[in-house]
């Protein structure tokens, strides 16, 4: 680490930045079981707010898993350095003024409060995206809840491991019988009064 040093004083600053693309760069974390929704809303959000003029970027499991995390296992020292590496990541999207929508389980207040702190709070816009175990079971597009249930996925968040919800989110997103673009329309119409 001795021989490092910044560059930052020589890059364009975040205000450049958000001036060219007339947006504030933030980060949406979305938290929430295993097919809770996240990447979808997310997704839906995304293509809102593109529509819009608003240059976003979504992180997934999925993108992020099969990418710079892919030497990450699930265990729990695992999972703390994915969400490390993934607010890593976010807060340079953001001070490149994107709106960067991260969709995490991140089950523990621990994890986020380190995304949180990584990022900075006033960058940091937690959503809970609230939907019951039944409800993601019954999603379970993947089968995770299925092999869970057989013993064939240790540690699964909602089945096996805890799932602390947040505290003190900045917003709730309760997805029972609601359709994706009521829900979708909520996160856009709050994320608008912060992004412009």
């Amino acid at each position: 680490m001795q021989n490092l040093y910044s560059t930052k004083d020589d890059l364009l600053t975040r205000a450049d930045k958000e001036k060219l693309l007339a947006q504030k760069g933030i980060c949406i974390w979305l938290t929430g079981l295993s097919g809770s929704g996240k990447t979808t809303i997310a997704n839906y959000a995304s293509r809102v707010l593109h529509k819009k003029g608003i240059y976003t970027q979504v992180l997934d499991g999925d993108n992020i898993r099969l990418g710079i995390n892919k030497n990450l296992s699930f265990s729990n020292e695992d999972r703390e350095e994915n969400i490390r590496r993934i607010a890593e990541v976010a807060k340079l999207f953001i001070e490149a003024g994107v709106v960067t929508f991260c969709c995490f389980v991140s089950p523990s207040h621990q994890m986020r409060s380190q995304a949180k702190s990584i990022v900075g709070a006033n960058d940091f816009f937690e959503v809970f995206v609230s939907t019951n175990l039944d409800t993601c079971e019954k999603r379970d597009v993947k089968g995770l809840y299925k092999k869970a249930r057989k013993g064939e996925i240790q540690e699964f968040t909602g089945v096996s491991s805890p799932f602390e919800p947040p505290q003190n989110p900045n917003l709730i997103l309760d997805t029972e019988n609601k359709s994706i673009k009521e829900i979708g329309d909520l996160l856009v119409n709050e994320l608008q009064k912060i992004i412009q």
